[in-house]
């Protein structure tokens, strides 16, 4: 039986925060940006719920219907734009926490200008249901609309383990792994349509 996946809805909002903080606990970017797990216990939560609350204002949230997976995507522009967002974000989630403003900033810096885009901001999977196929099965939807449309798409990887799994889905590194400062790697990478 396949995997059934639905557009979000502001409903489901509780739901994805939950899922997104449960699957990136153990993250080596979200270790980075909430070092120590008491640290990221108490305040991971609030970043994946302006995560959510970003897209679903300006994008899109697939969801899988049992709940255990989701993939936040944003339509990106040709052109490029300077934001406050991540400066905006760490007030609201954290003040003190300078490492929420500087992943911003940094992934800002790296992300591609020029051509517009399918931007994939996070997918996450219950880490119970990792390795049954419903990453795979929430960008194929999504990568499957964009041949049709002939557009591409992109992301940040970050970790090997779902760098491979975009790899084997076509998407390519795009410049530079992107070294957080003491911290781990983050590799863009970019699909063309097929």
């Amino acid at each position: 039986m396949g995997v059934v996946i639905r557009a979000a809805v502001p409903d489901d909002r509780e739901l994805i925060v939950r899922l997104l903080d449960e699957a990136f606990q153990d993250d080596p970017v979200s270790g980075w940006v909430f070092p120590g797990a008491e640290y990221r216990r108490t305040n991971h939560h609030k970043l994946m719920a302006a995560f959510t609350d970003i897209v679903f204002a300006d994008g899109r949230i697939d969801l899988t219907e049992d709940g255990t997976g989701c993939a936040l995507w944003l339509p990106t522009p040709a052109e490029a734009h300077d934001d406050d967002g991540p400066a905006r974000l760490r007030a609201a989630i954290d003040p003190a926490n300078e490492r929420i403003e500087l992943i911003g900033s940094l992934t800002a810096g790296i992300h591609p200008a020029g051509r517009a885009h399918e931007y994939l901001w996070m997918i996450g999977v219950s880490p119970r249901c990792q390795g049954e196929g419903l990453g795979t099965a929430l960008i194929a939807s999504v990568l499957d609309r964009c041949d049709r449309e002939r557009r591409p798409a992109y992301l940040e990887a970050s970790s090997a383990r779902s760098r491979a799994l975009y790899e084997r889905l076509g998407f390519e590194q795009h410049g530079p792994a992107l070294e957080l400062p003491d911290g781990p790697l983050m590799w863009p990478m970019w699909r063309e349509p097929r």
